[in-house]
């Protein structure tokens, strides 16, 4: 129990490391060490925690006996430095990541815990690998390391927009003026930016492209991936700030009010700049009304025929006016039928997205499951997406789809990297086996060659790799252990005689 204690006693120094930074490709490549380094002693700590409790079962006492290891809030918070994180933000992170902050953890739930940082660390490993095999992706973060964050731009050009006109000084007024444009230019750009950064974060389905606008959002400030709660929402931190993908968006929103804000103070800065120069160029002369009297009743030859053409008229004019006011009004009657119609199917299709989110959602609990059922978890989510994406604008339940459909994508692209890691387990399995009936082959075929008794012990060899590289969190690791026993004998009863 004493091994144990001092081992749990290292996951404060372990856990919180178990992160990944964005930005140099170098750095990642020392994260990966670090990183494969903490998944190891994870895993023993792990391996120390079932020996525990199958010594207590083999005394025939119950797993409860086993020690509570204090709080989370004890035990990992006072060697957690957040710096100036919003509090419902850290709470939310350590909630995630942690558990509660008040709650005793127990033998079992540490070890539930475990599982899940290891699962983390594997996909923080997958994440690196796949970012340092992607050279476009590794050059595009570089580029973005050596810009400003979308904060600090803005705030640096709203600064810029401080200006009191000096229309006493010409030269310093067009300094002025060159100041204003400058912005202006930049704040186009800035524009640009964040409309990249708002449609790469909600349209794409690739993890990795997502990462590349959250890299466009910080610049310079970098940021990390600190952890993928329950809900499948990523969450990350830059500058000391926790933040999962919804609330960059929500960050987004609010850089486009403030582009809006500074484009109307350039426009009033240029109107006053305008209005200086009309003032000094031109001289404004007096404009002079010409008033030419309108004769609104023509005289007519014959007062009865006046009357009358005026009745025929006014009678042409009703009839044509009320033809006029019934045509217009039938586009705004198709147009309410058709709002009404597309109402109710935006509510029925969002109701059908959160059906499928749901299924979905139930199919992959209690991992860890076969392929078939990632694949349908994988095929429901798609399917609750495209629902969503189809809902327009302006109905009721829009808000509440747009909010979803990143969410949704997050646990569409979290679904396939799972059904991914399941297929090559598989596909490691089925290649296992084949190895394994071409070594046996040789053995059985030639006992006396040395040769063929190479070609079997390096099959058994290459078969045992297989094995080994299954990852615990799938459905075929259990039959992959069954078999590396069995595996691992053949390959040591394989002799060969100098």
């Amino acid at each position: 129990m004493a091994d144990l204690e001092t081992l749990v006693n290292e996951l404060p120094k372990l856990v919180p490391s178990l992160k990944l930074t964005i930005g140099n490709s170098r750095e990642i490549m020392q994260q990966i060490l670090l990183i494969n380094n903490i998944r190891e002693q994870l895993r023993n700590i792990q391996k120390t925690i079932a020996q525990e409790i199958r010594l207590v079962k083999l005394h025939k006492t119950t797993v409860s006996t086993l020690p509570r290891f204090s709080t989370v809030e004890s035990l990992f918070l006072n060697d957690i430095y957040f710096g100036n994180t919003d509090i419902n933000t850290r709470t939310r992170y350590i909630t995630a990541k942690f558990g509660h902050s008040n709650t005793e953890i127990s033998i079992n739930d540490l070890q539930s815990k475990i599982d899940a940082w290891i699962e983390w660390g594997d996909f923080l490993h997958v994440i690196s690998a796949d970012i340092l095999s992607d050279y476009q992706l590794v050059s595009q973060l570089s580029s973005d390391i050596n810009h400003s964050s979308l904060s600090t731009k803005l705030q640096e050009l709203s600064e810029n927009l401080e200006i009191n006109l000096i229309f006493s000084k010409p030269k310093i007024l067009h300094q002025q003026v060159q100041q204003i444009s400058n912005v202006q230019d930049e704040l186009l750009l800035v524009q640009q930016r964040l409309n990249y950064i708002v449609n790469t974060i909600k349209n794409s389905h690739s993890l990795l492209t997502i990462l590349l606008g959250i890299s466009t959002f910080c610049g310079k400030s970098g940021f990390t991936l600190e952890w993928l709660d329950d809900n499948q929402e990523l969450i990350i931190s830059s500058d000391g700030k926790f933040q999962e993908l919804s609330d960059i968006l929500n960050d987004c929103e609010l850089f486009q009010q403030e582009i809006a804000s500074l484009i109307v103070k350039i426009n009033n800065l240029t109107q006053q700049v305008e209005k200086s120069q009309r003032n000094v160029d031109q001289t404004i002369q007096p404009e002079t009304v010409i008033n030419h009297p309108i004769n609104l009743i023509p005289k007519f030859a014959s007062q009865k025929g006046f009357h009358a053409a005026f009745i025929i008229a006014s009678s042409l004019v009703f009839l044509s006016f009320g033809g006029w006011m019934i045509k217009k009004q039938i586009p705004h009657i198709q147009q309410m039928i058709l709002s009404s119609n597309q109402e109710a199917n935006a509510v029925a299709n969002f109701k059908s997205a959160l059906k499928l989110g749901m299924e979905a959602s139930s199919l992959v609990q209690n991992s860890p499951h076969p392929l078939i059922v990632w694949q349908q978890a994988k095929t429901k989510w798609q399917q609750a997406i495209d629902l969503l994406a189809s809902i327009p604008e302006g109905t009721s339940v829009y808000p509440q789809a747009k909010s979803r459909l990143l969410r949704y994508r997050l646990n569409h692209a979290a679904i396939s990297k799972r059904a991914l890691t399941e297929q090559k387990a598989m596909a490691n399995l089925q290649a296992a086996q084949k190895l394994a009936a071409e070594a046996t082959f040789f053995v059985q075929n030639s006992p006396q060659s040395v040769l063929a008794l190479k070609q079997a012990k390096d099959k058994w060899h290459q078969a045992i790799k297989l094995l080994e590289g299954i990852p615990k969190s799938t459905s075929t690791y259990k039959q992959a252990q069954e078999t590396l026993f069995s595996y691992k004998t053949n390959y040591a009863s394989v002799l060969i005689k100098d």
